[in-house]
This record gives structure tokens, C-alpha cells and sequence, in this order.
């Protein structure tokens, strides 16, 4: 079984193995690539439930991709989506677990030339968390409020603005009836504590984190949308037919066995995020966050094409092709 070397990993940065580390906003061509070598991303966050036990099956050694698909793995991490799709962009990415916006803001971007999904990772894990002082009952009570979302463009920064503009809320990249502040999930939960936020849409456990630590109540749980994908480069399906399927099995297998083995999926779950985050979670919040993801390998296309629906009606997508070619068959 092949073994990876691994280098911890800032949010949104890369960890490039041999001790360099970049931004991928800073690489502006594209890597020769190593067919033997799987460049592997995923988020600190509970609704990327397979990466963080892949990554952690990898750190020790058992690497299930590794085995599985015949290649090694290296990881990155990242803060949100477009980040990831920014790396990907750049040749700098495989395959990642990412949520559903920003991968369809970049196949409207390249008009279809580029991301495509493999398969589905996770429904629901996130929520709109209120801080109780700021006195927010209703949706009209964000009017004048500070609420944040993960990334600019990410899944939940869309559809925290289309929830305020379905509600009557007049909502501009820039301002309008309510600021909307993209701000990484750790600075969300200091400055939520600091009465900074009123509010912020985020994804677990960041969610259950703000109600356990900082007194945050949830005003809208989201538990359908496909929230996470298994996401990779077009040049990745095909240039690497076999491994894209190879890939895409060994997830649904991986998938089928955290839901069979949920007790050992946890202690991985929770020393990866020890590993990126510095900190386990408690047994209180690890229980709590994983009650509200649902994980799974299928993608929904009523999901996504709400998402669709949602990203054109907050001006952040405007012409998108058919998304039959995002769904490659394998």
C-alpha cells in the first residue's frame, strides 16, 4: 500500500510535497503532471466527511485511495470553494471535495470546458446561526445586520443571498439592506463571540461550534442541498479515464463504509481535524455536527439545478451551458 508525505496546510493555501508552500492564486501556468501522483483537496469541515477519513487513513499509512485507485495521494486543504476551483484553474488540483457553487461557477466560466463532478459527498450540515442579542426573529430583522458567509461565491455566500433577496432584502456584492461579510470560519466564530456578526451561514461544524461556544441559535437548517461534491479537472477524466472510475468507486465503497463502521469513521473524522485544526472537537460537537450531514455518493439534480436557479437570481451566474457534460459517464 503506497504511503503519502504530508505537510500541515494553512487555510487556502497548498502544501506541495518536498516543503514549499503557495497560494494558488499565485500559480499562474500549468504543472506537468504525474499520473502516478493524485492531487487530492478537501476542506477542514465536517460535510467533507470522506476527505477528512481518507486524509487520516493516508497520514497513517492505509491510504484508501492509494490502495484503491493504484496512485499516491497528495493533500491540500482548503478555507472554501473557490479556492479550490482556482487551483484547479491553474493545473495545480486533481480532484477535491468542494460544494456544488463554486464548481458551477467555473464550468460557466470556462463555458463548460472545465470541473467536472463524479459524484455526490454530503446533503445538509449547514445552517444560518443568529446571535440572540441582535434580535433577529424573522427574515425581516436582517435588515441593517452583519452576517457572514465562508467565501465570496461559495455555496452557502449564495444562498444566504438569495434567501435575503427571496425575502425582500435588497442585497449588492458590495452593500445594500444587510452588509454580508465573507470571513473564514475560524474569524467567524471570534467575531461572532465579540457581537461583531449578528449572524453567519456556515457549514458543520462550524454550525454547532457557534451554538456551543458562542450562545448562536439556528434560524434556518438547511438539510437537503448537495452541499459537498467529489469534483475533479476535465483534463483529470480525460486524460486518466480508469482512474476517474477507479476514483469515483473507491468513494462510493469509502461512503458505504463510514455509514457501516460510523464509530471508527469518528475517531478518524476527529484526529484529522485535531491534525488541521490544532484542537479535536468534543465528543459533544462531533456527535452534534455528524447528526445533521447526511452522507452519501449521489448527486441531486434538482439540487443542483436550484443552485443554478439561486446563483443566476444574485447576479452571480448569468449564462451557464446544459450541465449534461458536468456529469461525465464513467
Amino acid at each position: 500500500m503506497n504511503r503519502r508525505h504530508f505537510l500541515s496546510l494553512a487555510p487556502a493555501a497548498l502544501s506541495v510535497a518536498g516543503g514549499a508552500v503557495v497560494s494558488s492564486s499565485l500559480t499562474g501556468c500549468k504543472e506537468k503532471v504525474d499520473a502516478q501522483v493524485l492531487r487530492f483537496g478537501h476542506f477542514p469541515n465536517i460535510t467533507h466527511v470522506q476527505g477528512l477519513v481518507a486524509h487520516q487513513l493516508s497520514r497513517q499509512g492505509k491510504g484508501w485511495y492509494e490502495e484503491k485507485v493504484g496512485v499516491k495521494v497528495e493533500w491540500f486543504t482548503y478555507n472554501a470553494g473557490p479556492s479550490a476551483t482556482e487551483a484547479i484553474f491553474s493545473g495545480a488540483l486533481d480532484v477535491t471535495y468542494i460544494g456544488p457553487s463554486p464548481v458551477l461557477n467555473a464550468y460557466s466560466k470556462s463555458k463548460g470546458t472545465e470541473m467536472r463532478v463524479l459524484a455526490g459527498g454530503a446533503n445538509g450540515g449547514n445552517s444560518l446561526v443568529v446571535r440572540p442579542a441582535a434580535n433577529i426573529n424573522t427574515p425581516a430583522d436582517f435588515k441593517g445586520k452583519k452576517i457572514a458567509s465562508p467565501q465570496l461565491g461559495n455555496t452557502q455566500d449564495i444562498q444566504l443571498r438569495a434567501f435575503l433577496a427571496e425575502n425582500g432584502l435588497n442585497i449588492t456584492q458590495t452593500g445594500g439592506d444587510a452588509s454580508i461579510l465573507p470571513t473564514q470560519n475560524p474569524d467567524q466564530l471570534s467575531l461572532f463571540q465579540s457581537g461583531d456578526l449578528d449572524a453567519v451561514w456556515t457549514v458543520e461544524p462550524w454550525v454547532t461550534r457557534l451554538e456551543l461556544e458562542a450562545g448562536g441559535k439556528i434560524f434556518l437548517e438547511d438539510k437537503d442541498t448537495n452541499v459537498t461534491l467529489l469534483a475533479a479537472s476535465a483534463a483529470f477524466v480525460k486524460d486518466r479515464p480508469e482512474q476517474a472510475k477507479k476514483l469515483a468507486t473507491a468513494h462510493a465503497e469509502l461512503t458505504a463504509w463510514i455509514k457501516a463502521n460510523a464509530d471508527e469513521a469518528k475517531k478518524l473524522i476527529s484526529a484529522e481535524l485535531k491534525e488541521l485544526m490544532g484542537k479535536a472537537p468534543s465528543d459533544e460537537l462531533l456527535t452534534k455536527a455528524l447528526s445533521r450531514t447526511v452522507i452519501t455518493d449521489t448527486v441531486s439534480r434538482e439540487s443542483m439545478d436550484k443552485m443554478v436557479a439561486s446563483a443566476q437570481k444574485v447576479g452571480f451566474l448569468k449564462d451557464i451551458p446544459g450541465l449534461d457534460q458536468l456529469f461525465p459517464k464513467l
